[in-house]
């Protein structure tokens, strides 16, 4: 019994050291919400038109 758990342990690493990397997107946040705006800015704006 003791043998067949110890033969089992064989190959594996006492500790898996796995370390998640942080994501980086390839595009900074601040082009992000430049984008947003353009997108979105143009919307924002004829809404304002209606009501003003």
């Amino acid at each position: 019994r003791f043998a067949k758990r110890e033969e089992a342990k064989m190959g594996k690493p006492i500790a898996p050291v796995k370390r998640k990397e942080e994501f980086k997107s390839p595009i900074s946040k601040g082009w992000i919400i430049v984008l947003a705006f353009v997108l979105c800015g143009g919307l924002i704006f004829e809404i304002l038109k209606l009501f003003f």
